[in-house]
């Protein structure tokens, strides 16, 4: 969902019940003067159905919509998920009120891979910022995440995709310059042959369960300096000293974000480790019109994690009151039936939405 003008434009996702799941693609437009629902009938070929994709507003007042997820049904208690990588303009038509038109655009550039649980937010000069997600391999009945930590641009003026690529601490290039000025305090030229770069370190930390399984969690650290140690600049302009390790956010679904003064915000996610799920509190800062590095704000502490896990008892008295309830589902599926003839979004009041539900639907 995105603010229009004086509307909310919704489109598509998804419910599920016990039984059964259906997508959808329908668009609904909220008026925030009357405070009512409407459903829009775009001309054209729209998003097939799907859930979790990016919506974004570009400054020409389109309405960009970018991947998502759906599944479908290949044979009994078999689904097969698609993570979907297409692009929509969804644009007012001039000139008539209420009538919108769909178009399908196909950006050139460093497009993202396929995935989903990405995270997006819009950039100061007006590019949608893409960060992170999960690549899923099904194969019948398992699933596996390779989670992401990439970042990257959509230009809607020039329709190109770009990686967003960090450009390190300015101090490096400051001391390089020095020192082939040969400026007192610079390195000579062959202090800089020998201090080539180095591999990047890898930081782990372990989360240990109730059960005593170990979960590590790896996080990309820049090289250090010469002999591993932090080099010193007499320098007043306000930069990190080299050197310094710059930790970036490790690969992760499902993280919020947000821009204030052209600084991005990047807070928690989730990975998976085997069949653990692990729900992150590190905060990072990444100033968007500089692309240095990342500035952590808050580490994540390994011993505030706790594993909630449900016993037999619970489980099987769950299982209890859903027998005992199940009456009562005919009749939520009735006030859905209504609420979809009245014009209004496809899941009722009360009935799940995908950040309550599995992360492979957000």
């Amino acid at each position: 969902m995105v603010a229009w003008k004086r509307q909310l434009i919704l489109f598509g996702g998804f419910h599920e019940s016990t039984r059964d799941y259906i997508y959808y693609n329908d668009l609904y437009a909220f008026n925030l003067d009357t405070f009512t629902w409407s459903r829009l009938s775009p001309s054209g070929t729209g998003p097939t159905p799907r859930s979790g994709c990016q919506m974004t507003v570009t400054a020409q007042g389109s309405i960009v919509i970018y991947g998502g997820y759906s599944k479908q049904r290949v044979r009994k208690d078999v689904d097969r998920g698609t993570q979907h990588s297409d692009m929509f303009l969804l644009k007012a038509e001039e000139g008539r009120e209420g009538r919108w038109a769909w178009t399908r655009v196909n950006p050139s550039g460093a497009k993202p891979t396929p995935r989903s649980g990405f995270s997006v937010a819009v950039a100061p000069n007006h590019q949608t910022l893409l960060f992170g997600g999960v690549c899923d391999d099904e194969e019948d009945e398992s699933l596996e995440g390779h989670f992401l930590s990439d970042l990257h641009f959509y230009d809607p003026v020039r329709n190109r995709w770009f990686a967003g690529q960090l450009k390190g601490p300015k101090v490096e290039k400051r001391r390089r310059r020095r020192g082939k000025k040969g400026e007192p305090g610079g390195a000579s030229k062959q202090e800089l042959k020998g201090t080539g770069a180095q591999e990047p370190l890898q930081v782990v930390r372990e989360l240990v369960a109730e059960d005593g399984t170990v979960v590590t969690i790896q996080q990309g650290l820049a090289a250090l300096g010469p002999a591993g140690q932090p080099e010193s600049d007499d320098s007043d302009d306000g930069t990190n000293e080299a050197g310094v390790p710059a930790v970036e956010p490790s690969p992760r679904s499902s993280a919020m974000l947000a821009v204030k003064h052209g600084r991005l915000y990047l807070y928690g996610g989730m990975f998976e480790a085997g069949d653990r799920q692990v729900t992150l509190s590190d905060l990072y800062c990444l100033d968007l019109h500089k692309m240095e590095e990342w500035t952590v704000l808050v580490e994540m502490d390994p011993e505030s994690q706790e594993w909630l896990e449900e016993t037999d008892s619970e489980e099987d008295s769950d299982e209890v009151k859903g027998a005992e309830g199940g009456g009562e589902s005919e009749e939520d599926e009735d006030s859905g039936e209504e609420a979809r003839g009245e014009q209004r979004p496809s899941a009722a009041p009360g009935e799940p939405f995908a950040d309550s539900l599995p992360r492979t639907e957000q």
